[in-house]
């Protein structure tokens, strides 16, 4: 399985923002693109419960959590590993070596930076859910796959996660 410590980022390589529970449809298309590039995937978790208090000049992240009693982050890339593992199979089983990275902060901006690192040949971020809870959220945070289009010279591939809503269909089920 992937090491999601390691210490050399891949170079050009496809990058995929990657949370619990995410549609396989977002890791499918990104090892596609991966394949046809034949480029490394980096599985991008981002823990937004932690943020980042310094970056030592070595590139070493030091962060803090936002709240102390949130243990999730560690679960949160576990889960994230094995679901990647379920689909993907092992690294360079299926023609494409997948790695994980953990990241904390804001994920447009963790994920702009690991791109930066990795010299990054294409990210690939999923739609947001659909719901009420997730527009609000969206408000307030910004899309990210908008901020990322709008903050980096990379092309951005946004997966829908679910079919698409209809003209006529409501933005929110009714529930």
């Amino acid at each position: 399985m992937a090491d999601a410590t390691s210490d050399a980022v891949p170079q050009r390589a496809v990058i995929v923002g990657i949370i619990p529970d995410q549609p396989p449809r977002v890791l499918k298309e990104a090892a596609r693109y991966a394949a046809l590039f034949g480029a490394p995937l980096i599985l991008a978790h981002v823990d937004v419960t932690r943020f980042v208090t310094y970056e030592d000049p070595d590139g070493y992240v030091h962060s803090a959590p936002i709240d102390l009693d949130i243990a999730t982050g560690a679960a949160q890339l576990r889960a994230v590993t094995e679901a990647a593992a379920s689909i993907l199979g092992e690294p360079g089983s299926n023609g494409v070596d997948w790695s994980v990275r953990q990241l904390v902060g804001d994920p447009a901006l963790a994920i702009k930076h690991l791109a930066e690192d990795s010299q990054a040949r294409l990210i690939v971020v999923g739609t947001r859910r659909r719901g009420f809870g997730e527009s609000v959220r969206e408000f307030f945070t910004g899309s990210v796959a908008a901020r990322l289009a709008h903050r980096q010279s990379r092309p951005v591939l946004v997966v829908p996660l679910e079919d698409p809503v209809g003209d006529d269909d409501p933005l929110w089920p009714e529930g």
